[in-house]
Order: C-alpha cells, then sequence, then structure tokens
C-alpha cells in the first residue's frame, strides 16, 4: 500500500462545500419565495413519488432538519473524497438512486425528504469499507466513523422517535454496505513483497538470515555443547517448579511471653 492514494486535492473541500450550499439555498428559497416543496419528496409506490428519488435529498423540513444533515454531510463527504478518491463519485450517484429507489419501495405513505439518506450511505460504506481493506489508516477512519455516528445505527429501526423515516436510513445503511462489498479498492489491497521475494535479494547479504545454515538450523546453537544442550533445553523433567514455602511462624517478644 503506498500512502500517496492518500492525497490531499481542492475536491475534497470543494465537493462537500458544494453539497452543503445546495442543500441551504433550497431552504433559503423555499422560505424567501413561499414555496412548499415537500411534496416533491419521495411518495412510495406512486408515480409521482418518484421524482423525490433525485430531489428528496435537497429537502428538508425545518432548519433544525438542516443543520442536523449538514456537517455529517460534509464531514463524510469530504472523507469519502479523501481516502475513496476513485469510489467516490459513484458512491454518492448511485447511493442517491439507490438508497431512494429502496425507499420509495418500502416506506410509508409519506413524503420522505432530506439528505439522511445519503448521509447513511456514505457512513455505512466508509465504516464496512475500512473494516474489509484492513489497512490501517482506514480501519481507524472506521473507528472514528462509530465514535462521531454510532447512534445514527438506532434510526434505522421502527418507532424509534416520531417523524423520522426510518425506511430512508434503512435503505442508506443497507446499500452503503453493499457498496462496500461491491466495489473494488485495488489501490489499498495490494499483497506486500518481501525483501526475500524481490529479484535483487541476496542471502549472503541479509545479516538475519546469515544466522542460519544450508539446512534452516539456527547456526550458533551447533556450538553448544551436545550434554548440555539436552540436558538443559530438551530435559524431559523440568528443572525448575513451583514450590511452597511454609509460612513463618511469628515472633513473640519477651514481653508477650510474660503476659500473665
Amino acid at each position: 500500500m503506498n500512502d500517496k492514494n492518500l492525497r490531499f486535492s481542492t475536491s475534497v473541500i470543494a465537493w462537500p462545500l458544494a453539497a452543503v450550499v445546495a442543500i441551504w439555498v433550497v431552504f433559503w428559497a423555499e422560505i424567501r419565495f413561499s414555496l412548499h416543496l415537500n411534496d416533491w419528496g419521495i411518495f412510495p409506490r406512486t408515480l409521482e413519488g418518484l421524482r423525490g428519488i433525485i430531489l428528496s435529498p435537497f429537502l428538508h423540513g425545518d432548519i433544525s432538519h438542516l443543520y442536523n444533515n449538514t456537517i455529517p454531510l460534509f464531514l463524510l463527504i469530504a472523507a469519502l473524497r479523501f481516502f475513496y478518491r476513485n469510489q467516490a463519485l459513484k458512491v454518492i450517484v448511485f447511493g442517491v438512486l439507490i438508497s431512494g429507489i429502496l425507499t420509495w419501495l418500502i416506506g410509508r405513505s409519506s413524503y420522505h425528504i432530506g439528505a439522511s439518506g445519503l448521509i447513511y450511505v456514505l457512513a455505512s460504506f466508509i465504516f464496512f469499507k475500512g473494516i474489509q481493506t484492513k489497512y490501517f489508516r482506514l480501519v481507524a477512519v472506521s473507528f472514528i466513523i462509530i465514535l462521531l455516528y454510532g447512534g445514527m445505527i438506532w434510526y434505522v429501526f421502527p418507532d424509534v422517535e416520531d417523524g423520522i423515516s426510518w425506511e430512508g436510513h434503512l435503505s442508506g445503511f443497507v446499500t452503503g454496505f453493499v457498496f462496500s462489498r461491491l466495489m473494488k479498492t485495488p489501490e489499498y489491497q495490494k499483497t506486500p513483497v518481501f525483501d526475500w521475494e524481490k529479484p535483487t535479494y541476496r542471502k549472503e547479504q541479509d545479516e538475519f538470515m546469515q544466522q542460519f545454515d544450508e539446512n534452516g538450523n539456527f547456526a550458533p546453537w551447533r556450538k553448544i555443547d551436545e550434554e548440555i544442550f539436552e540436558d538443559h533445553y530438551f530435559s524431559l523433567s523440568p528443572k525448575y517448579r513451583y514450590i511452597i514455602v511454609p509460612k513463618p511462624e511469628p515472633e513473640i517478644s519477651e514481653d508477650e511471653m510474660n503476659v500473665p
């Protein structure tokens, strides 16, 4: 693994910033022009509700809903772009589509809006993919995800909180997990090449290997007297055992002895 795969670029900031600006501009437009865009969200199992698959991530019910989605959306897109540069665009685009379709299929008959479906896609993908790569930096990122957003898992279950689209959360979580299994990250899964596997390797130049003979025996041991070696290293009767030491009797002073 080469850490050159982890490199900062303007897109690490530009992508999440563009996403955050977009959802805030839409919310501002709703208030400024008295628009009611909630009807453009996902309404399950209706043709009209299909448009919400693309539009619902930009729609939010109130300022609290918007604010709660802003910070995790920014951080998770930035992390995705930095650590999974080659997969980032696919995860975002197909994450919105697939999680939206699943929400349209399993959701209650109500409008489902908000960027939280995408947030669950991102958190799920980054967590599971980091564990699967077994690369220490990405595993550390997975644990950071758990530390910051581990509590999100409760909101994929029904009736945890009124007014929450657990269907959207569950759809995003499942989508992120599936993506982590299907999307390959060969840049993090290269088989390490050890020194002795390289064409330039020479045993006579390896100080460690010089300690072994042609049969793989540890050479310095041959200098040990055979009788002493067998006595101390291969004796079937261990010379050292746990022993029992009697507890000493407490000393009695003369004054205590003379007490009637």
